[in-house]
């Protein structure tokens, strides 16, 4: 997945959509889509689906542990930008980079991450 711009998904519709993809009891508790690709950000893990092909029949799920989440950067160019760029740094794989649009929880994406890279006990 590229540097494209990420639409805020409601996130009931994306554990109604993607149930078969969710554990037991699995929360989502922010969803993006891109096109035709989305991620989730569970109570466990963050999932990529990214869609691949003409027709979309063939899916590529990726799931990442926030254990394995080095460091995360968002970075806006100011007031008037239209989005933020989220940057994660995954142990041992290339960053995961994408752009989510104006209208995101911006402050909510860094308290989730935060509560779950850095937990206080």
């Amino acid at each position: 997945m590229g540097l494209i711009n990420a639409t805020v998904w409601d996130t009931a519709d994306a554990a109604e959509d993607l149930a078969y993809a969710l554990g037991k009891g699995e929360v989502v508790r922010m969803a993006f889509k891109l096109v035709r690709d989305s991620i989730l950000f569970t109570d466990r893990r963050i999932l990529m689906i990214d869609i691949q092909g003409l027709t979309g029949s063939k899916k590529r799920f990726v799931t990442i542990p926030y254990r394995a989440i080095t460091t995360f950067t968002l970075e806006s160019a100011g007031h008037f930008d239209l989005d933020t760029e989220v940057t994660l740094t995954v142990s041992g794989s290339a960053p995961i980079a994408f752009n989510v649009s104006r209208g995101a929880d911006v402050p909510g994406l860094v308290t989730l991450l935060t509560e779950y890279l850095a937990p206080g006990k």
